[in-house]
């Protein structure tokens, strides 16, 4: 299994699986699978898939943020009771 790429810890231009005869398909589609979530290449996709404003992406960042926040204080908030 390799990738070409940076070395330099930037993502791959072109992911590359190696395998080698009688190795199965399904697993060697996992495999590429697995390497493109971890390189986050659907992810980017689906990002530049529309294009977003950028007072849009902000408005969506601090409500997700605010979400968040709101979850931790939640998730606090039931423990210290019990205590």
């Amino acid at each position: 299994m390799m990738y070409q790429g940076d070395k330099m810890g930037k993502k791959p231009e072109n992911i590359k699986i190696e395998i080698g005869e009688g190795f199965p398909v399904e697993k060697a589609l996992r495999k590429f699978k697995r390497l493109c979530d971890s390189y986050g290449i659907v992810k980017e996709y689906r990002k530049r898939e529309a294009y977003q404003k950028p007072s849009v992406k902000m408005k969506e960042k601090l409500e997700a943020a605010e979400k968040r926040r709101k979850k931790n204080n939640s998730k606090n908030s039931r423990y210290s009771k019990k205590i």
